[in-house]
């Protein structure tokens, strides 16, 4: 069976760094999760903003980056050395202030009891435009306010219960962040959340009602406002079973290359632009050229993990 793949979720600086609580499944592989005040469970992070210093605090022979990426609330602290080569070339090789992607697992330090400091460790670094900065923060705020409602409902609860926030509609992993973070960070200030979102979509528009040009040295000089972001679901592909090829048909993938080589044109003739190629979409494609769903959860996973591509948007997939 596939392993299921951590959603890289679409957080602001801001409400990341304001997490001070690592949680941690059950069993002897389980992923950890910095908690966040909303309630966001996060293992991986996809951040887009503006790169606004890179420093190697390494040797030339085995350097060690560590660099800071501005988003529209804040700041992410990003550090890669030995074990992320592919990322740690890619910061090396940047000329910032750039506008740059980041896809990375989080990573927390906490020098004394009671301290906590949040991080991430890049598997992709990309350098993108203005325009993938922009959507990014679009969704970025959209996800944060679906967090916003479901904290809004805990916090009405006389005493919160997952199976109660599921019942109004909200997923059973917010559901459960929303109850762990108010018992961990007590009485969230929701509104505070709310103005951030807002901050963070008037950076976004000129007074025309239009995304205003902005070059990457003109947004390091806007003002840091704070934000959120919320929680994004795995898209799920419709549960029926895979297509199979007919017997003796050409083209069916029948190891790994075949299967990466195949998933990778997909992910090239599918492809919309700067959102590019539908989840959902590729994985039909595939099961009409008789790959099953986890032999392509595999080749996905195996693809991100090389770094030969990554997720603008949740549940689309684009080539590096």
């Amino acid at each position: 069976m596939a392993r299921t793949r951590e959603v890289a979720w679409r957080v602001f600086a801001d409400e990341f760094n304001s997490s001070s609580v690592e949680m941690r499944d059950e069993g002897e592989y389980a992923p950890a999760y910095v908690l966040t005040p909303l309630g966001a469970l996060v293992n991986r992070v996809y951040a887009v903003g503006v790169l606004t210093e890179v420093e190697n605090i390494g040797t030339e022979e085995e350097p060690l980056y560590r660099a800071r990426l501005q988003d529209p609330t804040g700041v992410f602290y990003v550090s890669a050395g030995q074990y992320q080569p592919e990322a740690a070339k890619v910061l090396g090789g940047l000329t910032w202030p750039c506008f740059v992607a980041v896809v990375g697992k989080t990573r927390t330090y906490s020098p004394e009891e009671g301290t906590v400091y949040v991080s991430l460790r890049p598997e992709v670094v990309k350098e993108v435009g203005e325009d993938e900065r922009d959507l990014w923060t679009l969704e970025a705020a959209k996800s944060t306010m679906v967090r916003i409602g479901a904290m809004r409902d805990g916090l009405a609860m006389e005493e919160p219960k997952e199976n109660e926030l599921v019942d109004l509609g909200h997923s059973a992993k917010l559901a459960r962040g929303v109850v762990s973070a108010i018992d961990a960070y007590g009485d969230v200030d929701v509104d505070r959340y709310q103005r951030t979102v807002a901050d963070a979509l008037q950076f976004l528009l000129s007074e025309e009602g239009g995304l205003p040009p902005v070059s990457p040295a003109e947004a390091m000089a806007e003002p840091a406002q704070e934000v959120e972001a919320e929680p994004a679901s795995e898209p799920e592909a419709p549960e029926e079973a895979p297509k199979e090829a007919p017997s003796g048909e050409e083209g069916v993938p029948s190891n790994e290359e075949e299967m990466d080589d195949l998933v990778l044109s997909l992910v090239r003739e599918l492809d919309q632009g700067a959102k590019g190629a539908a989840y959902d979409a590729i994985l039909e494609r595939a099961r009409d050229r008789g790959m099953d769903r986890d032999n392509f959860e595999e080749t996905i996973n195996r693809l991100l993990d090389q770094g030969l591509i990554y997720e603008p948007i949740l549940g689309q997939i684009k080539l590096i």
